[in-house]
């Protein structure tokens, strides 16, 4: 019952404003597959849709990723800091901050202010320590010691071991106005309603679960992302034909996520289905717990064979990429595996029954699933097609349902947690784009949930080695020798359940141009006008 009365207040919502005068025809309305608009404080939450739509808008990183490019993925590039190097220690790092930078109420962002951020979400005894916040920062920058203000534009941030990492880490953190939080009574809450960050949007109307307006920051730094448009609407739409409607009916002229059998009618009706390669996947994320059958190798290996992933392409229209491992098998990452997850029902069941499993002894597993989601693509069709393979080769499926943003709060919590009722997996999309969180933070041994993102409680002497070796390989093509060898383990170990990468789909209509989609979870949408 919530969950459908979520669907007609946004349904509400957007017919009111189809019919509200206010919005000129530069204004852009966006259909997020997020139930809510995500936390506008800063970290966002709502997964990689938060930061695409409140994060990298209203907010500005460290260092951030380069939008600008359809035919090549994303680099890192400077953000607020305009360069940074690490000293013969490996420890310390140096970050010089972009000058004349203010944010949306004002006030000039100094060293002290990006040292009050980084208090927000790691120093729990701060005035201004945020738990949400934290709870969505912190797992993100687990290399940082210390950091200091050596002066107004000069940052030292020192790692508690060599990483060479960091850059990436840095690209998550966003940039909250201190001045603006002392303004609003030292208080989150107020702050919520109205934000200020450094980026190219501000927001000026915030009603949860509703709607979010965001219009240009024209003093913004960067006169390339200042936005063309008047404004930007995002509204919260979690059911994929309520999406495809408001699209369809005018309402809405950009949604995320299209269902692929309205792609057809969508296209016909000269709509256009905008998609991309970019670093995601769509995986079950195990178990690895005393207990869990999925310790045998044998039963992971075999589940892994017993999805015929060509067979669920006409599910998703043709827009995805058949894994072959956790990375696409384009990545320069991917590495040459020995093991082969693609379908082969006989050679699962054979190793199945060497398992100990059969038509008389089938195994029962539970995963958690959610029904919509940043990245989660179609999930509970795409669950259901998963179920009925795993059955094929004796492994029952019952599902646990939650909406996505308790789902995230699951993952953080791992699978040690009363909360996850004992499952076996979760279900879960990833952000594949850089080391750390392509790779690391799934399955060191020093981040094992609640401490970080290890979901399944994951630890192995090997994989811990290659972790350190990443980390202490400054030299990108040796480090791209590492991630390799490391990305053969994630397969020859068949540590997740590899089912499918995203190609991004979204549905604009005629009148949305400008947009270049990025290799990128996150997009610029400061190119972006609507045509008569």
């Amino acid at each position: 019952m919530p969950l459908f009365k979520k669907g007609l207040t946004a349904l509400a919502t957007i017919a009111a404003l189809a019919f509200t005068p206010a919005f000129a025809e530069g204004t852009l309305r966006i259909g997020m597959t997020a139930a809510d608009i995500p936390l506008t404080t800063g970290q966002t939450d709502q997964g990689g849709e938060g930061m695409r739509f409140i994060g990298y808008t209203v907010y500005d990183s460290l260092i951030e990723w380069d939008l600008t490019s359809a035919d090549k993925a994303s680099e890192l590039i400077p953000g607020l800091a305009t360069e940074w190097s690490v000293g013969e220690d490996e420890l310390t790092w140096t970050f010089k901050l972009r000058e004349g930078v203010t944010f949306h109420d004002g006030s000039p962002l100094t060293a002290d202010v990006v040292v009050w951020n980084f208090d927000k979400l790691l120093d729990e005894s701060s005035e201004q320590y945020d738990s949400r916040q934290a709870a969505q920062g912190k797992s993100r920058i687990p290399a940082v010691a210390s950091y200091e203000a050596v002066d107004d534009l000069t940052l030292t941030i020192t790692t508690k071991e060599p990483d060479a990492t960091l850059p990436y880490q840095l690209a998550w953190i966003l940039m909250s106005s201190k001045a603006n939080w002392e303004a609003l009574d030292k208080d989150w809450e107020q702050v919520a309603m109205s934000p200020s960050g450094t980026g190219p949007w501000k927001l000026t109307e915030f009603v949860p679960r509703e709607r979010a307006v965001l219009e240009p920051f024209a003093e913004y730094w960067d006169d390339s992302r200042v936005p063309q448009l008047d404004e930007l609407v995002l509204i919260p739409l979690p059911e994929p034909n309520a999406r495809a409607a408001a699209l369809m009916s005018g309402q809405v002229d950009w949604i995320e996520a299209p269902a692929p059998d309205t792609i057809p009618a969508m296209e016909a009706n000269g709509f256009k289905i905008s998609s991309n390669a970019y670093p995601h996947n769509w995986t079950w994320h195990l178990n690895r717990r005393e207990g869990s059958p999925w310790n045998d190798i044998r039963v992971r290996k075999a589940a892994n064979m017993a999805i015929d992933r060509e067979a669920m392409m006409p599910l998703l229209g043709g827009l995805m990429i058949p894994a072959k491992g956790f990375l696409p098998p384009s990545s320069n990452w991917f590495g040459t595996p020995d093991f082969d997850p693609s379908y082969d029902l006989d050679a699962a069941k054979a190793l199945m029954e060497e398992a100990g499993f059969g038509p008389e002894n089938r195994l029962e597993v539970k995963a958690l699933i959610s029904p919509s989601g940043s990245g989660q693509m179609l999930p509970l069709p795409m669950n259901e097609f998963v179920q009925q393979s795993l059955a094929e080769i004796w492994i029952d499926v019952e599902f646990s349902v939650v909406e996505w943003n308790q789902m995230i709060n699951l993952w953080r919590a791992g699978a040690g947690d009363e909360a996850v009722d004992g499952a076996q997996s979760i279900n879960f999309t990833y952000f594949i784009q850089d080391p750390f969180t392509g790779l690391i933070r799934h399955l060191d041994c020093n981040l094992i949930a609640p401490n970080g993102t290890n979901w399944g409680h994951y630890c192995d002497e090997e994989m811990q080695a290659l972790f350190e070796e990443i980390k202490t390989t400054f030299d990108p093509e040796a480090q791209q020798a590492v991630l390799q060898k490391t990305h053969e383990k994630y397969v020859n170990d068949a540590l997740f359940l590899f089912v499918t990468h995203d190609v991004a789909p979204r549905a604009l209509s005629p009148k949305v141009e400008g947009f270049v989609q990025a290799q990128n979870w996150y997009q610029n949408f400061s190119s972006i006008t609507m045509a008569d």
